[in-house]
């Protein structure tokens, strides 16, 4: 008898997680997937990107690769910005290496927020 009742709590409760992921928490999950680029901003998400990507050979504590390009601080990536080249390496547009060099390349939504914040004037924000 307490097998069974055992048994019937184990099914009812597997019922229940099943029933409980329907449409709604399935839009709620693609809610919080999503990749905001709207109004983008440098403090928040790009400075994070950078540190995460590209810090590794461009931060100010690096003395070997990075052949020379820093991507700490605004007035340096803004140098970057300007001549195209930061968008261009993060795509791996034709005629650039992609970046990071030697690593994963950055998500999709990386490169979208970086891409956004330059078409939308890479304010010092």
């Amino acid at each position: 008898m307490k097998k069974i009742i055992i048994t019937g709590m184990i099914i009812a409760s597997g019922m229940a997680l099943l029933f409980s992921c329907n449409k709604g928490s399935e839009d709620v999950l693609k809610a919080s997937t999503t990749c905001d680029t709207t109004a983008v901003s440098f403090s928040t998400q790009i400075v994070p990107i950078l540190q995460n990507n590209c810090y590794r050979c461009h931060g100010s504590g690096n003395t070997g690769s990075g052949a020379g390009i820093l991507l700490e601080g605004y007035s340096n990536v803004k140098t970057w910005v300007d001549n195209n080249y930061l968008v261009n390496v993060v795509k791996g547009s034709s005629g650039y290496i992609l970046m990071p060099f030697g690593g994963p390349k950055m998500s999709d939504c990386n490169v979208n927020t970086i891409a956004a914040w330059v078409n939308q004037g890479a304010k010092n924000n």
